[in-house]
Order: structure tokens, then C-alpha cells, then sequence
């Protein structure tokens, strides 16, 4: 019975530290199924989102400087989906008193609560990143995957260029985590796609509750095109480099090697 309760236990870290997203999907399902009057869609969403932002740090849910992290991803979100929306990647239809060229302020959220997942996570599975990259490497590669967002409008598409020169430098990066005072392991690389392709499970549930609509789900809902994995993949990246950049700046979790605490297995 103890890999069951190894993998509940690891269950219930995750799902504490995905509340925010959580709290984000039952808005977009609510909303969808109840409206307020005089209320837009969108700004009932905006409301709850701060709300339960406020709510989180006032619990001791979420920490004042995880709150920063968060904030700074709302705003880089915010500008990503401003550009994407005037290219015509996305839509939001709804009208919104909290729109600004098209994009509703909630938007930015959605970022913030991938960042909320990460720095949560980090907390409380203990994480420890073992032969994280000099910052000359990863610093570089994460601005490169950002601008690419932008520049593949109207230039070359670089994501695999990308994807290609990260797990050359990522190749011997390892995440050290732990699960009911035992300790665990995995590529971090590894780590990137599994939360790419939850993230992109994620974005399907979205687009069906109609948080926003990709040019193909006009009338009808269809899937969300699977090759969309590759870019919350890289999304991904650039999140973690953010988030690892300023726990190094604090000083925690790294390591050169690995650091011993209880039995070490792979995942």
C-alpha cells in the first residue's frame, strides 16, 4: 500500500498547489452557467481572480513574495496576449468593461496561475534543482524562446532550434522533490513537458467553457490542436528559468550535487 499512499500524498501537494487554476476553472464553468446582471462575463472573472489572490495571501495560502512572482507573469501574460490577440492567434468575444485592444484583464491570470503552480509546488514538495545551467546559458535561452512567440508572425519559427539547444543544456539538470518525507527524482526536462501537456489539457477545458477561442473553434468546439503541447512546453521553460532565477538570487533550492535525504528514486 505505500507507493498508493506515496502517490495520494503527492496528489494532495499537487492539488494544494493548483488551487489557483482550480479556482480559475470553477469561475469560467460558473460564469458560464450563471450571469449577473449588469455584470460582464469577463469582469466577474477579473473580480474573482483578485479576490482569490487577496484571500490566498491573507490565509497564508500564498506568501507576499510568491505573490510578486505572480504578479510579475500576469503582466509578461498580459503582453503576450495583447500582441496575440491583434494577430488574430485567439479571440475573446465577450464584451468587458476590463478590455483593453480586445484582451480582458483576467487574461493575465491564467499566466499568474501557472507561476502560482510552480512557486507553490517548489514549496511545498521541497524542490532542489541539481546542475541547474550557468545563467549565461539560460538567461539567453529564455528571452530567445519569449521573443520567438513574437517574431514567428513574420519570421522563421525557431521552437525546435529552441527545444533542441534546451535539452542539450538542460541534459544533466535534475529536480530533487519529496513525497511524504521521501525522496524522488526526474529529469527536469522531463518535468517541462509533463506540465506543458497539463497545462495544454488545461487550455482544452478553457476554450470549451469559452474563456477564449482559437480561430477553428468558431461555432463549434473542436480540440485544441495537439501541436500547441510544444508551445506551453516552451512556456513552461521560460516560467521555471524566471521562477529558478530569483530562488537563486534567495539562495534556495540548488545544489551541485545531489543532496542526500532519505532513499533517492527515479520517477
Amino acid at each position: 500500500m505505500q507507493p498508493l499512499t506515496k502517490l495520494l500524498h503527492f496528489g494532495y501537494q499537487q492539488a494544494l498547489s493548483s488551487l489557483f487554476p482550480v479556482i480559475i476553472f470553477l469561475t469560467l464553468a460558473g460564469t458560464k452557467a450563471i450571469q449577473v446582471p449588469g455584470l460582464p462575463r469577463y469582469d466577474l472573472i477579473l473580480l474573482v481572480c483578485v479576490m482569490a489572490q487577496i484571500i490566498m495571501v491573507k490565509t497564508g495560502l500564498e506568501t507576499k513574495d510568491e505573490l510578486k512572482v505572480i504578479t510579475l507573469f500576469h503582466i509578461f501574460g498580459l503582453v503576450l496576449e495583447l500582441y496575440k490577440v491583434h494577430m488574430g492567434s485567439w479571440a475573446y468575444p465577450d464584451f468587458a468593461y476590463s478590455k483593453i485592444a480586445g484582451v480582458p484583464l483576467y487574461s493575465g491570470f491564467m499566466y499568474a496561475s501557472v507561476a502560482s503552480y510552480m512557486v507553490q509546488a517548489w514549496r511545498r514538495l521541497d524542490l532542489m534543482i541539481v546542475r541547474w545551467p550557468h545563467a549565461y546559458w539560460t538567461i539567453p535561452l529564455g528571452a530567445l524562446i519569449y521573443i520567438n512567440f513574437f517574431s514567428h508572425h513574420f519570421v522563421y519559427d525557431i521552437r525546435w532550434v529552441l527545444t533542441g539547444a534546451l535539452f542539450v543544456i538542460f541534459l544533466r539538470t535534475m529536480v530533487y522533490f519529496t513525497v511524504d518525507h521521501e525522496r524522488f527524482k526526474m529529469p527536469l526536462t522531463l518535468s517541462f513537458f509533463l506540465i506543458g501537456f497539463f497545462i495544454w489539457i488545461a487550455e482544452n477545458i478553457s476554450t470549451l467553457l469559452d474563456g477564449y477561442r482559437y480561430p477553428n473553434q468558431g461555432d463549434t468546439w473542436e480540440l485544441v490542436h495537439i501541436g500547441k503541447i510544444s508551445s506551453w512546453f516552451l512556456l513552461v521553460v521560460v516560467s521555471f528559468i524566471i521562477v529558478a532565477q530569483l530562488k537563486r538570487v534567495k539562495g534556495e533550492g540548488f545544489a551541485n550535487q545531489p543532496v542526500p535525504h532519505a532513499k533517492d528514486r527515479n520517477m
